[in-house]
Formats: structure tokens, sequence, C-alpha cells
């Protein structure tokens, strides 16, 4: 699909800047969202964007889109290298901002759920900046190659290599989950499974929750260093299971009010003190899609803060 066909054709100039505002602040957030993986930088970096076009003559502008998506991608790359010594030193485990059912996206990045899930974005974790860009302008975005050179500043030949070690990186990990391939926001099994989940780690259920791990699951949890929490990766299914069902850790979520909402295009669990959330749990599910493949519990409140149930 080439550039023009999902809509980034050439525009007349007499937009203003009001206008160019409305019409693709959404999808500057989209695309630095999924480069960043917070919610608060993805805000900075469109605010700054539109700065910037305040002292550009927009009759320059030939195609204002492409050149939002470029400010974007510099901005968003600049900030993913700066970053790199900051969560080396971050305490515990680094995980993505979770976003809201209320988000204020585009309508058709929301309706590639598989392209916005929370196992899919900590994937692109994996992934170093400029093939992380690579990667989310050709399959989110579906830019073509040369496209994608001419935003980038690389060469097409560059851009194809890029890509193809981009999906090596991913594509045995992204073949282990189901909820990639999820056309439904409602899946009606999903919503079985996390019901089941939360009914047996609410009781305590050994038999329950063995039956619902799969054969190597995964729990990781961000604290930041504000809330204590498990610090490293579980990644043996008998000490994921003892951390799900022990009467010791994971006290806490049990006491808070449990409630399903959408996270990142799918359901998910979400757990409230006096209404305001506390934490997120996100799962992903095993290709079977019944069994549990991944948790990935958000404690840090600073990554909490534009959650609303």
């Amino acid at each position: 699909m080439t550039g023009k066909e999902h809509g980034i054709e050439q525009e007349s100039a007499d937009l203003s800047l009001e206008e160019l505002y409305q019409r693709y602040r959404k999808y500057s957030f989209a695309i630095a969202y999924r480069m960043l993986g917070t919610v608060t930088d993805a805000e900075d970096v469109v605010q700054d964007c539109f700065v910037e076009l305040k002292k550009k003559p927009l009759y320059d502008l030939q195609n204002p889109k492409a050149y939002v998506a470029k400010m974007t991608m510099n901005r968003c790359l600049n900030l993913l290298n700066s970053a790199r010594k900051q969560r080396e030193t971050y305490v515990g485990q680094w995980l993505p901002e979770p976003l809201g059912e209320s988000a204020d996206l585009p309508a058709d990045w929301l309706e590639r759920k598989d392209m916005i899930s929370y196992a899919f974005l900590v994937l692109l974790e994996q992934l170093k900046p400029m093939e992380r860009a690579v990667f989310v302008l050709r399959e989110a975005f579906q830019y073509d190659y040369k496209e994608i050179a001419e935003l980038l500043g690389k060469t097409e030949s560059n851009c194809r290599q890029l890509f193809s070690r981009s999906r090596r990186i991913l594509a045995s990990e992204e073949s282990a989950h189901a909820d990639s391939v999820s056309s439904s926001t409602m899946n009606p099994s999903r919503i079985k499974v996390l019901e089941r989940f939360t009914a047996a780690f609410l009781a305590y259920d050994v038999s329950a929750m063995l039956e619902l791990l799969a054969e190597q699951p995964a729990f990781v949890a961000d604290g930041g260093g504000n809330v204590h929490t498990v610090m490293r990766p579980m990644v043996v299914r008998k000490g994921v299971l003892a951390l799900l069902t022990s009467r010791r850790v994971l006290t806490v979520l049990r006491e808070r009010e449990l409630v399903r909402t959408v996270i990142n295009g799918e359901v998910q669990l979400v757990f409230l003190k006096e209404g305001t959330v506390r934490e997120v749990l996100c799962i992903s599910l095993a290709p079977d899609g019944e069994h549990i493949q991944d948790f990935y519990l958000m404690i840090n409140p600073d990554k909490l803060g534009h959650i609303r149930v």
C-alpha cells in the first residue's frame, strides 16, 4: 500500500495552524505513543511538533501529513536514544505506559488492535530506535519503503533491511501470542479467561490457576521504584503459580475493587482504591486462546494517571 492510498496525498497549503493541529494531532500522537510507549512523552512530542510549525511558513508545506510524521519521528528517535541511560538506571523492570479506552486516537488506528495490544508494545521494546521507526511506519501505518526512506533520511535498501531484521526479532515472540489476531475488543473467549482468572486469583485457588497458565508463562511488574513489587521477571511456571496464589505477595490487589476495562484495545483488569486506579494487570493469551501466556502488572503511579474507568 502506498502513501497516497492510505491518505498521504498532496494537500493544498491553505490550512491554518489550528486546522493542521485538529487534523493531525491524533495522527502525531499515534506515531509517538507507538514509538515511545509512554503517554506523557508522546503528548509532549505532539506539542513540540506544533510549536515548531508556528515558526514555519505554512505555505511551504506541500505535504503536511508527511511533514508532521517526520517531525514526530525525529523527536521520538532523539528521545529513545537519550532514554537508554535512563532506562539502564530504572529501578526494576521498565514496562510501557498503559493506554486507556478513552485515549484520543484516530479511529483507523484503534481498528488495528493487533498493532496496539499491550503485549505487542512490550515486544517493540526489543527493537533499536531506528528498527522500531521503520517497523512502526511500515507495519502500523502502511508507508512504503520510498516514503520511509524520505522520512528517516535512509536509503530504501537500508529501510528494507531494517524492517526485515525487525520482523526476525519479533517473529518468534509474536507467534506465541493469540491476542495479536483477536479482532474483537470484547472477545468472549478472552472475557471467559479473565473471569476464570479473577475467581482463581481472589480465592487463592492453586488448581484453578494452574489450569489457566500456559506451559511457559511470564510475570513482569513495573513499580518504578515508587512502589514495592516483584523486581525481576518471573519466567518459570512453578514460580508464576506461586506468585499468583501466595497469601503474602500481591495481597494488596485482592483488597482493591477489581473491574474489567479496555486497555490498549483489549479487555484487561484494573484495580481501584476509592475510585482511583492503583494497578493495571494486562494479560496476553497463548495461541490456543484458553491459557494465559504473560502477565504485565503496572504499579508505578507515574504511569497510571491517564487511565480512567
